[in-house]
C-alpha cells in the first residue's frame, strides 16, 4: 500500500507527522511519500519521509487567508506555477500509488479528488465552533459575519461536496461537535480526537487533576506563548511584555513566574534584549546547574524550580518577579503555567486543551491579527479570553483567579473542544481499516 500525504502549512505538517509515524509503527507499515504544498517540508524531512515534488517557502508562509494583502506577494514569489507543478506531481504519483491523505483545507482536499484514487481528510483548519457551540449559533456583530453561517455548515457545499464523493473513504473531523453536524449530510465521519494534544499526553494527565486554589498561590505561574514565526513574534513579544508589567501591577506583593515558551528557530536572546532594556536582571544558567540534585537547584522567588525546566535557559528577574526563557522544554513550559498570555495558534489551541485559561491580543500579523485572535476565541471559547490592549490584562487575571467556578467551567471546555491524546494512533488504524473495508 502507498500513501501520498498533502499538507498545506507548518501546523498542518505536524499533525499529518504524527499519523505518518503511527502508520510507519504498524506491523505491515505501508510505503509513505508526502508533498507540503505550503513551505518546504522540514518536519518530513527530519522524520525521513520523501517529499515527491517541488516545495517553496512563499512571503505569506500560507497566511492568505489571514491576511489577502499577502497574496499578491506570494503570486509574484511563483505562487501559481508551483501550485500547477505541485499538481503535475500529485497527478503523475496518482498513477502508480494506492491513498491520497489529504491534511488541512480544500487545498489538498481538492488534490486528492482530482487525482482520482481514494482518499482520506484529516480536517485541521474548519470547525463548528467557529459558527456555533453545543447550545445553538453564536451573537455575531455584523450581518455579513452572521452570514458565515448561511450554508449550514463551518464547511462549505463545495467543501461538503469533496468530502462526501465516493472516493472519500472517510473524513477526521477535529472535534466533536464539528462531526456531528457533518453526519447530518451524510459524510463519513470519525470522531478521533485532535492530534495537536498526542504530544501532550502525559501533561494532559496531570492537568485532569482539580485546579489549584490560584487565588492565594504563590508564586503564580504564566506561560507567554509569543508565537513562532519571524518577526511576528519579536513584535508579538513587545505586547506581551507589556502584559507582564500590568500583571506586576496588579499583583505588586505577589511571586510571580512566567514561562517564555520560545520556539526553536528564534533567537531566544533576541527576547531577552527587550526585556534588558526594560530593566530586567539577566543570569544565564549553566549545564552544571540543570544537571543539580532538587535540593541543589536554584531557588526563584523561594520557590525551587524542577530540573527538567532549566536547561540552557535565560533567567530574568525583576523584584519578586521571574521571567525563564526556553526553546527545549515546551511541554513542560505549558505544564507548570497556571494561566497563559498567548498570541500564537497552534501552542494557545494545545494550552488551552490542557483545561487552563489563556489571555489574548491581537498582533499586527500576517497571522496573529486582530481577524485571527477573534476567530481564535470562537474557536477556543471561555477557554481563551480576548482583550484589545495589554493593559487590561492585569485585571483580567485578578478576576479570574477569584472565580473558582469560570476556572472549572474553562477547565472543562478545553478538553471537549480539543479532546484526548493518542488521536493520530486511532485514526492511522482507522484508515488502514478503511481501506482494507473500501468497496
Amino acid at each position: 500500500m502507498k500513501i501520498l500525504c498533502l499538507s498545506n502549512g507548518h501546523g498542518e505538517d505536524a499533525i499529518a507527522l504524527r499519523i505518518l509515524s503511527e502508520l510507519k509503527a504498524l506491523r505491515q507499515p505501508p510505503e509513505l511519500w508526502a508533498l507540503p504544498i505550503v513551505g518546504n517540508g522540514q518536519a518530513y524531512i527530519k522524520s525521513n519521509i520523501p517529499i515527491v515534488g517541488p516545495t517553496r517557502q512563499m512571503p505569506s508562509g500560507g497566511f492568505i487567508y489571514m491576511d489577502s494583502r499577502q497574496l499578491w506577494q506570494d503570486l509574484q514569489g511563483g505562487l501559481l506555477q508551483l501550485t500547477i507543478t505541485q499538481w503535475q506531481t500529485v497527478k503523475n504519483w496518482a498513477i502508480q500509488g494506492d491513498l491520497i491523505l489529504a491534511v488541512g483545507d480544500i487545498v489538498p482536499l481538492l488534490f486528492a479528488w482530482l487525482s482520482g484514487l481514494p482518499y482520506v481528510f484529516i480536517g485541521t483548519a474548519k470547525s463548528e465552533y467557529y459558527l456555533r457551540n453545543e447550545t445553538g449559533l453564536l451573537k455575531r456583530k455584523s450581518w455579513s459575519e452572521n452570514f458565515e453561517s448561511w450554508s449550514g455548515s463551518v464547511y462549505l457545499p463545495w467543501e461538503r461536496f469533496l468530502i462526501s464523493r465516493p472516493n472519500c473513504l472517510g473524513v477526521f473531523p477535529r472535534d466533536t461537535l464539528t462531526s456531528q453536524v457533518l453526519s447530518l449530510y451524510h459524510i463519513p465521519t470519525y470522531d478521533l480526537g485532535n492530534p495537536m494534544m498526542d504530544d501532550l499526553a502525559e501533561v494532559y494527565n496531570n492537568s485532569r487533576d482539580q485546579p489549584a486554589e490560584l487565588a492565594t498561590k504563590s508564586p503564580l505561574m504564566i506561560t507567554l506563548l509569543p508565537g513562532s514565526r519571524s518577526p511576528e513574534a519579536y513584535a508579538n513579544w513587545h505586547i506581551i511584555t507589556e502584559a507582564i508589567n500590568q500583571v506586576i501591577a496588579t499583583f505588586p506583593h505577589r511571586s510571580l513566574i512566567f514561562f517564555g515558551a520560545i520556539a526553536p528557530g528564534l533567537s531566544l536572546d533576541g527576547f531577552a534584549q527587550v526585556l534588558d532594556r526594560q530593566g530586567w536582571q539577566r543570569d544565564r544558567q549553566t549545564r552544571s546547574q540543570t544537571q543539580a540534585s532538587s535540593s541543589q537547584l536554584p531557588m526563584i522567588n523561594t520557590q525551587p524550580i524542577p530540573a527538567e525546566i532549566l536547561q540552557f535557559p535565560i533567567t530574568l528577574t525583576k523584584g519578586k518577579t521571574t521571567v525563564l526563557l526556553n526553546q527545549q522544554q515546551f511541554a513542560e513550559f505549558l505544564d507548570q503555567g497556571d494561566l497563559a498570555i498567548a498570541m500564537a495558534g497552534t501552542a494557545t489551541e494545545q494550552f488551552v486543551g490542557l483545561g487552563k485559561p489563556a489571555i489574548t491580543m491581537p498582533g499586527q500579523g500576517p497571522q496573529f491579527n486582530p481577524k485571527f485572535a477573534e476567530a481564535q476565541s470562537r474557536l477556543l471559547g471561555e477557554s481563551l479570553i480576548l482583550v484589545e490592549k495589554p493593559e487590561q490584562v492585569g485585571q483580567v487575571i485578578k478576576n479570574l483567579l477569584q472565580d473558582n467556578q469560570r476556572l472549572e467551567a474553562i477547565r472543562e471546555n478545553g478538553h471537549k473542544r480539543m479532546g484526548e491524546p493518542g488521536a493520530a494512533k486511532r485514526i492511522a488504524k482507522q484508515i488502514i481499516k478503511l481501506w482494507e473495508l473500501r468497496p
